[in-house]
């Protein structure tokens, strides 16, 4: 009897303890929930590896000319791929521009590179959201453009960290990794 008794015991422990796990899981709110999901683990399977080199970039830009990764050799550069069209880019956009806020002043570059269509929709999308960081488009969509094709996106927003020797550092479609990422090898930013 003693026996069933301390198997019964168990038993109810367990059931317990189960169930203190599950009601913490609910009692998450749908950020916390949201802020625990990797979404590289879905959408940057395919993204180039850290290490690799970046391929250049030769895009005509916003403000006119074109521009080349190249041209911001021996920096850390931030490759912000986006459209003024996809609701996730613009989501994520003050994010985006926070970081650059941030790292900016240690000499961190950014490039937006836009897989808008349209010239005038593209220019919007860049006043609208405020974005302080040359911007280049090639005027393609995702699927047509070169530079996504070397990039490998089939995502936005998707960013890149180039470092000063034009490797990829980070390939992520998260922004929050490029806060991280930035913040370990500036760690005195403030």
């Amino acid at each position: 009897m003693n026996k069933m008794l301390n198997i019964s015991l168990m038993a109810l422990a367990f059931a317990s303890a189960s169930l203190n796990v599950s009601a913490q899981t609910d009692a998450a709110t749908p950020a916390q929930q949201k802020a625990d999901v990797d979404l590289d683990a879905k959408y940057a399977t395919n993204l180039l590896e850290v290490g690799s080199p970046a391929p250049d970039l030769a895009i005509p830009s916003l403000g006119g000319g074109s521009v080349t990764l190249a041209d911001y050799k021996g920096k850390y550069v931030v490759v912000d791929f986006w459209a003024s069209w996809c609701p996730d880019c613009r989501k994520d956009a003050p994010n985006i521009v926070a970081i650059y806020e941030k790292f900016h002043k240690k000499g961190v570059e950014f490039l937006g590179v836009s897989f808008d269509r349209n010239q005038e929709s593209w220019k919007k999308g860049v006043e609208a959201l405020g974005l302080p960081y040359t911007q280049v488009s090639d005027l393609k969509n995702m699927r047509e453009s070169d530079v996504a094709q070397a990039y490998r996106i089939s995502w936005i927003p998707t960013v890149y960290v180039i470092d000063p020797q034009g490797n990829v550092a980070l390939a992520t479609v998260m922004s929050e990794k490029v806060a991280a990422y930035l913040t370990s090898v500036f760690p005195d930013c403030e």
